[in-house]
């Protein structure tokens, strides 16, 4: 499954164009449930048409770098670097080091891979933290995709200290932190100097489209990667909502309390199929069972897309339905899979 170069796509989740082409007839509206986003995101703005006529303001870019610092709890401004999302901050950080052995933890977002091959590592992935021998450049997804693993902040500490005396740099993904506890983010350590943390806007607030992200590092490496990623890198309207999302503090909470809700409840529903829940976040759940295979097929025909394995073939991962239809629509396919499974038996 198109893992055979680092010039090559990798399949991701969100691509509602496959899931027609692969279950054509299917039920319309397909509902996508193969991503972690928030289906109900944040409230847009109304946006002045200026917005979208002129440059970006760079002090619409520092605003911005100072709301997220302080809702990201980094050491100050100077830590943090806005950009049009994280995805393309990933090989930027990967060239931090020079081209060495990267260590990855597995399982993992297979992007992790190729921005790292990309920057001219050889890459292993590991299963621990204690995998990762001499490695000079470590990624980890914290809490991580697809199992919602979350490292304490001492073990990630201690593998940065080891890292630093030999010039390693330690990159942790926390695009699914904004659910966590804030005290499980390494944000507030990244004056440490060889600790980049990547923060997403669009898992949580919803708005994935608008491109939209934060690496927090030390001031020399943030000063950096701003200069690599150049002017104007953030648009006008995404600079917009995120200061005004992230400075939300009423609705974030709201939005945790709500997500976390919904999360119990997909869980039942889950476990109610005979799905075992095994990891994950409130805003996806990892979930096995011998048939998947199957049963992706069975939601696929449904208009219901959610995330298969390749390298794992009894795994699925569910992210939220967004409204009540869509929950109705998924237990009435569960259901039917469960009688068709007991039928078959």
């Amino acid at each position: 499954m198109l893992h055979g170069g680092e010039d090559e796509p990798l399949l991701h989740g969100g691509d509602l164009g496959a899931a027609r082409r692969l279950f054509p007839g299917a039920a319309e509206p397909f509902i996508d449930l193969s991503t972690g986003i928030n289906p109900n995101p944040y409230p847009l703005p109304r946006f002045s048409p200026e917005l979208f006529a002129r440059l970006p303001d760079p002090a619409a870019v520092a605003a911005l770098a100072q709301t997220a610092a302080r809702t990201y709890r980094a050491p100050t401004t100077a830590h943090v670097v806005p950009a049009p999302g994280t995805q393309i901050l990933l090989p930027l950080v990967a060239g931090l080091v020079r081209p060495g052995r990267a260590a990855i933890l597995k399982p993992t977002y297979p992007e992790f891979s190729r921005a790292a091959i990309l920057a001219g590592h050889t890459v292993e992935t590991v299963r621990r933290i204690e995998d990762c021998g001499d490695a000079t450049l470590v990624i980890v997804g914290n809490p991580n995709n697809p199992d919602g693993r979350l490292l304490p902040r001492g073990t990630l500490l201690r593998l940065a200290q080891d890292l630093r005396r030999r010039g390693g740099v330690l990159v942790v993904d926390e695009a699914f932190m904004d659910v966590e506890r804030p005290g499980a983010s390494l944000a507030c350590d990244a004056a440490c100097g060889n600790v980049v943390v990547l923060r997403s806007f669009g898992k949580f607030f919803g708005h994935a489209g608008i491109r939209l992200g934060f690496a927090v590092a030390a001031p020399a490496i943030a000063a950096r990667l701003g200069a690599l990623l150049g002017p104007w890198a953030v648009s006008g309207p995404a600079l917009a909502v995120g200061a005004k999302a992230l400075a939300d503090t009423d609705w974030i909470k709201r939005t945790r309390k709500r997500i976390a809700k919904a999360a119990n409840k997909l869980d039942s529903i889950l476990s109610a199929s005979g799905l075992s829940v095994i990891g994950g976040t409130s805003l996806f759940r990892l979930a096995q069972i011998p048939t998947a295979s199957a049963l992706f097929r069975h939601l696929g025909h449904a208009g219901i897309f959610v995330r298969a394995f390749p390298d794992n073939a009894s795994w699925l991962r569910f992210g939220l339905p967004g409204n009540a239809r869509e929950w109705q629509r998924l237990h009435a396919a569960m259901v039917s899979f469960q009688n068709n499974s007991q039928y078959d038996n």
